[in-house]
């Protein structure tokens, strides 16, 4: 099997896992970055606060999103980029949580994405001082990028997972995670009828 797979990073309004606010994917295929998009998210109702906090971070303002999609209008978008590849992420559990508490919020059924962390492939990969995105990334051979903007920090996930696959022989995630004494994780989840062909 080749390594493909898909890098995904969100970033939410404030504190609730559901205020996805930004999505940026990145599509590997064979090991190298062959497709990417992002775009902004209008947060589902009740998740959609802007806390300073956040703003701080990322820089999205609660202007910036009002005539963006709402998640369920971009959600068959994100599903169809996606396809049935593993998620790759930095702290998988963070984006993952997102994509499935997003979508329970707003009554959409999220497919089974498996899921690999770059943050868990880049400790055991590198010895570093911290293995924070923009440091791991760059021992990877991936800098100055602007973090925090979900797009880069998306193609930064992958750059760490297409840098470690090499320097291991892996010739795919699961190889790879095989040999870095990972799991690529299988979430139990329903599958809606209307995403089975986006998954397929």
């Amino acid at each position: 099997m080749p390594l493909d797979f898909t890098a995904i990073d969100f970033e939410t309004a404030n504190s609730s896992p559901a205020s996805a606010c930004s999505v940026g994917l990145v599509r590997v295929r064979g090991g190298e970055v062959v497709a990417t998009t992002g775009w902004l998210i209008q947060p589902p109702p009740g998740h959609d606060e802007f806390q300073e906090w956040n703003v701080r971070i990322h820089g999205i303002q609660p202007e910036d999103v009002l005539s963006a999609a709402t998640w369920v209008d971009q959600f068959d978008r994100l599903c169809a980029f996606a396809g049935a590849d593993v998620l790759v992420a930095h702290n998988a559990g963070f984006d993952l949580n997102v994509l499935r508490r997003a979508s329970e919020a707003t009554g959409q059924l999220c497919p089974p994405y498996r899921s690999l962390c770059s943050l868990q492939v880049a400790r055991k990969t590198y010895t570093l001082d911290s293995y924070r995105l923009p440091i791991a990334a760059a021992a990877a051979g991936f800098e100055e990028f602007s973090h925090h903007d979900a797009l880069a920090d998306a193609r930064a996930c992958a750059q760490i997972v297409i840098d470690a696959a090499a320097r291991a022989g892996a010739a795919d995630v699961f190889a790879l995670a095989d040999a870095l004494s990972l799991r690529v994780t299988a979430p139990v989840a329903p599958v809606a009828p209307a995403l089975e062909r986006a998954v397929a």
